[in-house]
């Protein structure tokens, strides 16, 4: 392996902790949401306060002194100024350091309005807004609580870009009316400089946060991380993995409670394992122990069938039955040495060059099925098989068509790519839905009310077993086409050395059709 393929599994493991769907990256999201909220809560408050004061101070420094400048030089002027006193003592009024524009209107001699301003260029009575006239202008009951007819107002307005403040008010008793403006754009400015702070400060905290929850995630995942690994290492086999726990939090209660639960599943495993070797070897030596005397008792039925003609008619249905029941009993004891081979991991392939055409004939003739089988198969199809498992298959499959199906059975051979295909085809009922998924198990049988019959329950789960040592498979199903019966695809490979070592023994024993 290259150093290149081994970061590839590595970059591809830190990429993989920054999907959607990580804790990682949930947890960065949430804080940095969490912090954005406060941040930005925070950042408006302050905002809003430190406007609100710088506002305020200046809209109270500028309200007080035009106030204060209205009562010293205002209130001086006579009750029918003139235009020029009015201009003079407007540009007194605004040459202080408030630094706002003033507006002085008086009445003529004949009660037409004339007015003084500090700046016409900047500030004209035309700037003043209708609602700030009428409020100056408009006269408040003098009460208990209210003891002067006319007050200050103000207001903020914006011109062009830029904010203003514009306050009015008039001397009582028939003196001039007053109006001053000023500018808040420094103040705007201040306030901007502040928000961008804020801004910059958010930001901050915003990547603070993100790093905080990176930290914290890296301490909160490494043991969940530990603990996913030693999940995957169990599911793998290795139950002896365990994790070492320090600390008191909930994250080391669960390791405790893997480990618990690892050990205890080390022991049942152990235990299954140990019951499951013994009935296995129970099984086997249960199967060599009775070959011994099914040999014999094999010889002396053979004889007992040679002599069957001349027994007596009361004696011969009996032979009979002692024959046929030695024959069931010997291929049921192949059988399950067979399929204790398969359990043990001893079982092996033989592979040599097969035609497949003259395998499967061969097979049908060796069982006297010629008249009842439909063979369509090419010659010169060769795949390289263990014939003898090959064999077992076959018969398992036609003996299963021939038994519980009907005729005619039809036996197709084709190739597909690298695969060899073998459909065994009847023509009986079906098999029931409810039975199909079950067809392969060990001593099933479809029908409980008769479980005792000719066939072991055994052959199709060994014909699968002899597929798969392949490398193959096969598949059970109903005809679809209306003729009714079942099928069964068996799919090996043409070359099943990739699959097992070519010459790896074979074991003995073969399983018969059920």
């Amino acid at each position: 392996m290259t150093q290149a393929e081994k970061k590839g599994p590595a970059k591809r493991g830190v990429l993989a902790g920054f999907g959607w769907t990580s804790l990682r990256l949930r947890l960065v999201v949430v804080f940095g949401l969490v912090a954005l909220t406060a941040a930005v809560s925070a950042s408006g408050i302050a905002y809003w306060l430190n406007r609100e004061a710088v506002l305020t101070r200046t809209q109270d420094a500028a309200l007080g002194d035009f106030r204060q400048e209205m009562q010293n030089r205002a209130a001086s002027l006579p009750a029918r100024p003139t235009q020029s006193e009015l201009q003079t003592t407007a540009e007194q009024m605004a040459s202080g350091s408030a630094g706002y524009s003033v507006v002085l209107l008086g009445k003529r001699e004949a009660g037409k309005p004339i007015v003084g301003a500090s700046n016409p260029d900047v500030f004209t009575l035309d700037d003043v807004p209708k609602a700030l006239r009428d409020a100056v202008n408009e006269p408040q009951p003098v009460t208990a609580g209210n003891a002067y007819p006319y007050h200050l107002f103000w207001l903020r307005t914006q011109r062009g870009n830029t904010p203003y403040l514009v306050g009015g008010t008039r001397i009582i008793g028939g003196g001039p009316t007053g109006y001053m403006f000023k500018s808040l754009d420094q103040e705007r400015a201040d306030l901007n400089s502040l928000a961008w702070s804020l801004g910059i400060a958010t930001a901050l905290a915003l990547v603070g946060s993100a790093l905080i929850a990176q930290a914290a995630a890296t301490t909160v995942l490494r043991p969940v991380r530990r603990l996913g690994e030693a999940a995957r290492q169990l599911g793998e086999g290795k139950l002896d993995t365990r994790l070492n726990v320090s600390g008191t939090d909930e994250l080391a209660e669960l390791s405790r409670t893997f480990n618990r639960a690892a050990e205890s599943l080390e022991k049942k495993v152990a235990d299954m394992s140990a019951r499951e070797e013994s009935s296995r070897r129970f099984v086997a030596d249960m199967s060599h122990e009775l070959r011994t005397p099914l040999t014999a008792l094999t010889a002396v039925t053979e004889v007992l069938e040679d002599e069957q003609e001349s027994l007596d008619p009361m004696i011969a249905p009996a032979v009979a039955l002692v024959v046929s029941e030695t024959r069931r009993l010997n291929d049921l004891v192949e059988n399950l040495m067979e399929v204790t081979r398969f359990d043990a991991g001893t079982a092996r392939l033989v592979l040599d060059d097969v035609d497949v055409a003259d395998q499967v004939t061969a097979c049908i003739d060796a069982r006297a099925w010629l008249d009842a089988v439909e063979l369509d198969a090419e010659r010169g199809i060769v795949a390289r098989l263990d014939p003898r498992r090959l064999d077992v298959i076959l018969a398992n499959l036609i003996g299963n068509a021939l038994k519980h199906g009907g005729s005619p059975v039809r036996v197709a051979v084709r190739t597909e790519d690298d695969e060899l295909v073998i459909e065994v085809r009847d023509h009986g009922p079906g098999i029931p839905e409810d039975v199909l998924p079950h067809v392969f198990d060990r001593f099933y049988k479809a029908s409980a009310s008769r479980p005792r019959s000719e066939g072991s329950g055994l052959g199709l789960s060994i014909a699968m077993e002899n597929a798969l040592i392949h490398g193959g498979s096969i598949s059970a199903a109903n005809t679809t086409d209306g003729d009714g019966g079942a099928v069964f695809v068996l799919r090996l490979p043409r070359d099943a050395s990739d699959i097992t070592p070519a010459d790896a023994n074979g074991g003995e024993g073969a399983g018969e059709a059920q």
